[in-house]
């Protein structure tokens, strides 16, 4: 049965599955990414879990995968295979697709975890026929995937989508990028877990908390939410007036929320648009397997550009 290798590598877990030509999970698998042992046992560890899930295949599916399609934080060099940069893990310039392709013998394609989760939202997601559509997973950060007629948008340089870095407040906190007032500062789950946090004296505290305190009517869970809110409309509007998407897919951590995000933040953006056109604003739908769907999709995509055969071990 022809299958490929789908792995989704974030910064504690990593989460594979083995994908048959029809879209089929015939395996899944998780481990853990292992970065406190540093980046050189994370590439190690990411091509050990490889070769395992090429085995299961070679005994349970009749043969080895064809393809491998993996997805990774940071910055990404999806043209060259190469994971430039990533912060959480610690690595710089690894050739990753070359050293993937070394060990297994086989295609593969290197995508940023977000592009690739949006390509899975945008072809079989809740962008699903959906010919412009924008996926903005709002996490411990915010970045976003620029979905044009079945692919994503990675830009000149690897960098398109980050809308997390627009400026929502001048002048205001400083976010790592060296700005001030970035969006993902206000509006990021992380952010709304900090400023809860901080108004309940609970360290443990976070955005899910925050978000059942707004739905119990707190007024300082309701005026932490909306600052976010209001934060996230305005880097959102400036995205729309950008990119014009017919459709704005809304995941990560925040999403989880449910109507308590989506029900406001619809209205906070309507209030504000004046000549553009208002999309359609869902929740994502494939929820933290996204990564995983998506990187398999990239794999299958290099089958049919590519003849398995012309890559040898």
């Amino acid at each position: 049965m022809r299958h490929v290798i789908a792995l989704d590598v974030g910064g504690t877990g990593m989460k594979a599955a083995l994908v048959g030509d029809g879209g089929d999970l015939l395996h899944q698998d998780r481990r853990a990414t292992g970065r406190e042992r540093g980046p050189d046992a994370v590439v190690e560890g990411i091509l050990d879990f490889a070769a395992d899930l090429r085995a299961y295949g070679a005994r349970h599916l009749g043969g080895p995968a064809a393809a491998v399609g993996v997805a990774v934080p940071g910055i990404v060099d999806e043209q060259h295979g190469i994971a430039a940069y990533s912060a959480n893990l610690g690595w710089r310039d690894v050739p990753l697709r070359d050293l993937l392709a070394q060990r297994l013998g086989v295609p593969v394609a290197l995508g940023h975890d977000v592009r690739t989760g949006g390509l899975a939202e945008g072809r079989i997601g809740a962008g699903k026929g959906a010919d412009r559509f924008l996926f903005v997973p709002l996490g411990t950060g915010i970045a976003g995937a620029i979905g044009l007629d079945g692919r994503v948008e990675a830009g000149a340089h690897g960098f398109a989508g980050e809308i997390g870095h627009i400026v929502v407040r001048p002048g205001g906190a400083p976010c790592p990028c060296g700005q001030r007032g970035c969006l993902e500062r206000y509006a990021s789950a992380a952010a709304v877990s900090e400023a809860w946090a901080a108004v309940c004296e609970d360290p443990d505290a976070d955005a899910a908390d925050c978000a059942k305190a707004v739905a119990s009517g707190d007024p300082n869970a309701v005026r932490i939410w909306q600052e976010a809110l209001d934060a996230l409309a305005d880097g959102l509007v400036t995205a729309l007036t950008l990119l014009d998407p017919r459709t704005l897919i809304i995941g990560g951590g925040l999403a989880e929320a449910g109507e308590t995000l989506f029900t406001p933040l619809r209205e906070a953006v309507q209030r504000r648009v004046t000549f553009q056109k208002l999309p359609s604003i869902v929740p994502a739908a494939l929820g933290d397997t996204a990564g995983c769907l998506g990187a398999g999709l990239l794999a299958r995509d290099l089958l049919e550009t590519t003849d398995p055969s012309e890559v040898t071990a």
